[in-house]
């Protein structure tokens, strides 16, 4: 009965271990999947932005690169090398659906301007328009346009800031006609975008003087284009698909009447050109929950790997407790032997007792044969109470401290003086403290000594087998000071010199260490009550501190 209940104790605590870790992994995994849920729905929200840098890639390469090209022609374009330049345009933008070419003067003739600032004037000599599709020429398709038709709005703006600009321009601090002036010559509007070429620094000074002074008559070549955008045109590169079920592109103020509840929704302005028009995000909810399960199912592979591996901790355990349980059946038929052992000559002994108590008379031969048999029974009990007495102590291996007055000064100087017989070269140094009196274990405080002071003599060069030992008073503690001028300790490696096993790697340690000195000295501590630590520098020594309480 006693089996059986043992055994079904084990068998129910391993059940509810198994029940407490399922319980807890279904949670972990309720948990997980709100969490990659939460995850799923805000990157919908926050990875739209790589969908926009990738859509809009090919028009901020346009923007910054294809149109500062224009700057190294310097000005002398004309409708061919312009024709040319487009057709480079459309083929490789197909966003920009029309390009119209200003070919433009900029002199001090008073008579012949179409913009005109102080002695400076700007004239439009020609003005063609540029369509995607080849002629015979394999150029894109061009016309003519007539100044008095045209609307001058680009023109005009971009004069201006020509004007302003050289009005405000340090050419003293100009160091290259290819610095970034984008923003004085560049205009941006929606769906437009023109450009005026960047003078040399030698044209701007000749302008800038020309605003305030008329020279002799001159005139200086300058390009003008600019580009009809078509935001529609641009490539939707929809980088996660995973997330986004439909991507279009839609006027800023789009905003649908039909708010579908079982739809997520998002979007994001274009910038510069295209700031009119938008992305617009929609995914139904079941296309993201299929996203959504991807994403958890790596984490539910995890857990239940987790899971998997506590339920085999669990059979382990449960293997563990049978085992244990043997043990005790072991154990319990052991007691119950050894009881059996005990009573043998237990009951031999009372029947030779009580044969010796008899008031019948004992022959001589029966008196020595009772003698015998109390002897051998009685060393028979004496062999098997030191048997138990031994397997007592093997099994616990307890220790207890056996408190006592000691005076430090003279407990001291025997253990310098037990170790100078062993390390007679050993220069040990101690000053007498005010304590004599001071209560505490001798074994294991001369343990504490003997270690630590086995350890200075050991890490210490031969030329510096010094070691000072001071003992203070602090408050309710004596702290033992062990001051060595050995090879010292890295810093990184203080934190593992008390761990069980640990050997700092030095020619010191190569023989005759397994890393248990300083740990066992802790250990010893620690069971007094007390704290040890340590200071250490590589070349200079260490000084270990053990505090012990101060009982009176």
């Amino acid at each position: 009965m006693k089996d059986k209940r043992a055994y079904r104790k084990n068998f129910l605590l391993v059940t509810a271990f198994v029940i407490l870790i399922s319980a807890f992994v279904i949670a972990i995994l309720l948990l997980s999947y709100k969490l990659t849920r939460r995850y799923i729905e805000n990157e919908f929200g926050s990875r739209k932005v790589d969908v926009l840098e990738q859509t809009i890639r090919p028009y901020n390469d346009f923007f910054q690169n294809k149109i500062a090209e224009i700057t190294s022609y310097n000005g002398f374009l004309n409708v061919t090398s312009a024709a040319k330049y487009s057709g480079s345009v459309f083929s490789k933008y197909p966003f920009v659906k029309n390009v119209t070419f200003y070919d433009l003067d900029i002199s001090n003739n008073l008579k012949r301007f179409s913009f005109r600032t102080n002695h400076l004037s700007i004239y439009i000599n020609s003005v063609y328009s540029f369509l995607p599709g080849k002629n015979s020429n394999g150029l894109p398709q061009v016309k003519a346009l007539k100044k008095k038709k045209l609307n001058d709005a680009d023109f005009n703006q971009m004069s201006l800031q020509l004007s302003d600009y050289i009005e405000d321009v340090d050419t003293a601090k100009i160091s290259s006609p290819d610095i970034d002036l984008r923003k004085n010559f560049y205009n941006i509007r929606p769906n437009k975008i023109s450009y005026l070429n960047i003078p040399l620094r030698q044209e701007l000074k000749l302008y800038k003087e020309l605003l305030r002074i008329n020279k002799p008559v001159f005139n200086h070549k300058q390009n003008m284009f600019t580009f009809y955008l078509d935001p529609f045109a641009l490539k939707i590169r929809n980088t996660n698909p995973g997330l986004y079920q439909s991507i279009t592109i839609r006027p800023l103020v789009y905003d649908p009447i039909d708010n579908d509840q079982e739809k997520f929704t998002t979007e994001i302005a274009f910038p510069g050109a295209f700031s009119n028009y938008k992305l617009y995000f929609r995914t139904n909810k079941s296309f993201l929950t299929h996203e959504i399960i991807k994403s958890f199912l790596p984490i539910a592979f995890g857990v239940m790997l987790i899971y998997f591996f506590l339920l085999t901790i669990a059979l382990l355990i449960y293997r563990n407790l049978n085992v244990n349980l043997k043990l005790f059946k072991l154990q319990y038929d052991f007691i119950n032997n050894f009881t059996h052992e005990f009573k043998t000559p237990v009951s031999v002994i009372k029947i030779a007792g009580s044969n010796l108590q008899s008031k019948n008379e004992l022959s001589e031969r029966q008196r020595i044969h009772y003698g015998k048999i109390l002897n051998e029974e009685a060393d028979k009990l004496n062999e098997l109470m030191n048997k138990l007495l031994s397997f007592t102590q093997l099994e616990n291996k307890s220790i207890q401290i056996k408190s006592q007055q000691i005076d430090l000064d003279q407990f001291t100087k025997s253990q310098i003086e037990s170790l100078r017989i062993k390390y007679p070269s050993f220069n040990i140094s101690y000053t007498d403290s005010d304590i004599h009196a001071f209560f505490t274990d001798p074994v294991l405080l001369g343990s504490i000594y003997q270690n630590l002071m086995e350890n200075a003599y050991k890490y210490s060069p031969p030329e510096r087998k010094e070691l000072a030992i001071k003992i203070e008073k602090n408050k309710k503690e004596v702290i033992f000071k062990f001051k060595d001028q050995g090879i010292g300790i890295d810093q990184a490696e203080l934190n593992n010199i008390f761990k069980k096993f640990y050997r700092i790697q030095n020619q010191y340690n190569q023989n005759g260490s397994v890393g248990l000195g300083l740990a066992f000295c802790k250990e010893l501590v620690n069971f007094m009550h007390g704290e040890i630590s340590v200071k250490s520098s590589i070349g200079k020594g260490s000084e270990f501190v053990v505090a012990l309480p101060y009982e009176h």
